[in-house]
């Protein structure tokens, strides 16, 4: 889990937040019950020592102990009851004591006399035996003849501590038990609100120079998410624009350069064959013409992948076996090959087919093939392959030359591109073979990949997508020679 993503970190504040509102609740009941508890106890406590004080004891003096001492126990049955009762005349003489209770929680004859000395004497909670706690309450009442009493009342404090610890439990059980289910919870909400930007997100990846008219769905929220999507999507018509902008400069200034160039190469060619020129002069015009004619190279392959890039290249699209067309065009360049004594080998499975425009398919294996001979010194292999895996074409070229540097490998699709050792402008490359490659992959739906270290040589992999059989389409019906079967290792070219 990725602790540092806003789902997380949302999650884990809105869990936080719950579980200390859950703590504050839990203590706020707790302490809530307390008081209540305690208060109610205390308030019963005292009405029932009124009422011995203003009920009973003042027809003490008429009829007696005994009389008081069985009212008590018959209105207050403080034995059943488990209540402490005891009746002290302002001299310290006792008038009545309460026998011990049933349950035997406390002794009577041991909780301690206080000094009257008001209306409301004393009021407390006395711990009698261990962890036994008795509430008592006592108030004095003062009668006509100028006597005083003192009526002390008491009950185990037991009984409200067992119901602030039942609700302790309680309280202890389920509050995790909420803050888990609120964990889950809001991962599931986040999940749920998040998921609009999950669906921007790949829709984002997907788009690239090749289809910025695409746009970003835009989640009708009213809120930050849909202005998010709107301002993207508005970035991306600018970069639309930006880019189409300079596909056509590209696409316009390498036509408006042909007709100059095609002029300049005869005129040099016209003056080069001049028998009357001085030998140097010659010369110079030769090197002029070489240049000139590189130059027409370099702005064909411009125009050619601005036209590309712009949807507007003209290609024929026919159902083509990639695997004949790679093992063909694998031999057709053997004498490359031979002439740096290369051995090259090709394999292709059969059946391999794929539509797209068989001219533009044969340059992208022309180029990464003439890639491969150009960087791959003497004694070197190249290897052709074309295999299939049931949803795409699988193109590989691959030598064992110089490779690329790991730093130049993200820009060797970059137009005019050279590493320092894998391209070089003395090796007749323009820094567009690749670029060209790139162009028509993507033209074709597929994409193309390398991997490529330096001294040990670079594997170029070419993915289109399989023609469907059920599509009725043009079939290209080119022969391979018998060296050239599908389906089979081929030395075309060995030393």
């Amino acid at each position: 889990m990725n602790t540092r993503s806003l789902r997380f970190r949302m999650t884990a504040w809105y869990a936080s937040l719950l579980a200390g509102a859950l703590v504050l609740f839990s203590a706020s009941v707790y302490v809530g019950l307390h008081r209540y508890l305690d208060l109610s106890l205390r308030r019963l406590l005292t009405e029932q020592a009124q009422s011995i004080g203003g009920e009973l004891l003042i027809q003490l003096p008429q009829k007696g102990p005994d009389w008081l001492k069985s009212e008590i126990n018959e209105h207050y049955a403080p034995s059943e009851n488990a209540r402490f009762i005891r009746v002290n005349r302002n001299d310290g003489g006792l008038v009545y004591l309460s026998e011990p209770p049933k349950n035997e929680s406390f002794d009577p004859a041991v909780i301690p006399m206080h000094p009257t000395t008001g209306a409301h004497d004393y009021a407390s909670n006395v711990e009698i035996s261990g962890r036994q706690k008795l509430m008592i309450e006592q108030l004095t009442f003062r009668m006509r003849d100028g006597s005083a009493y003192a009526v002390t009342i008491g009950a185990p404090y037991q009984q409200v501590e067992t119901v602030l610890h039942g609700l302790l439990l309680t309280l202890a059980g389920y509050t995790p038990l909420m803050v888990s289910l609120a964990i889950g919870g809001g991962y599931w909400l986040m999940r749920r609100a998040l998921r609009p930007i999950d669906v921007i997100t790949q829709r984002a990846e997907g788009i690239t120079s090749t289809n910025l008219s695409q746009r970003l769905p835009v989640i009708q929220t009213g809120d930050e998410l849909q202005r998010l999507s709107t301002s993207l999507n508005g970035m991306i018509a600018r970069l639309e624009g930006a880019f189409q902008h300079i596909n056509r400069f590209s696409a316009d200034a390498s036509h408006e350069l042909r007709t100059p160039l095609t002029i300049l190469q005869l005129e040099l060619e016209s003056i080069a064959q001049h028998a009357q020129l001085p030998r140097a002069l010659a010369e110079q015009m030769g090197s002029a013409l070489e240049e000139t004619q590189r130059l027409s190279r370099i702005v064909e392959n411009l125009l050619t992948i601005s036209r590309l890039d712009a949807g507007e290249g003209r290609m024929e699209k026919v159902r083509v076996d990639l695997g004949k067309l790679a093992v063909s065009t694998a031999e057709q360049m053997h004498l490359l090959a031979e002439e740096k004594l290369i051995s090259m080998q090709s394999k292709a499975d059969e059946q391999v087919w794929v539509e797209g425009d068989r001219a533009r398919l044969k340059q992208v294996i022309v180029n990464l093939i003439d890639n491969a001979i150009k960087y791959t010194p003497k004694d070197g292999a190249v290897v052709v392959a074309v295999t299939s895996d049931g949803r795409s074409a699988r193109l590989e070229v691959a030598d064992n030359g110089i490779g690329i540097a790991a730093d130049a490998l993200p820009h060797v699709f970059e137009r005019f591109y050279r590493a320092d050792k894998a391209r070089s402008r003395e090796s007749g490359g323009s820094g567009l073979g690749l670029a060209i490659v790139k162009a028509i992959c993507g033209a074709h739906g597929g994409e193309v990949k390398i991997v490529s270290r330096e001294g040990k040589g670079s594997h170029f992999i070419v993915e289109l997508p399989l023609c469907d059989p059920g599509k009725h389409r043009k079939f290209d019906h080119e022969k391979v020679g018998e060296d050239g079967r599908p389906g089979v290792w081929t030395t075309i070219a060995r030393t």
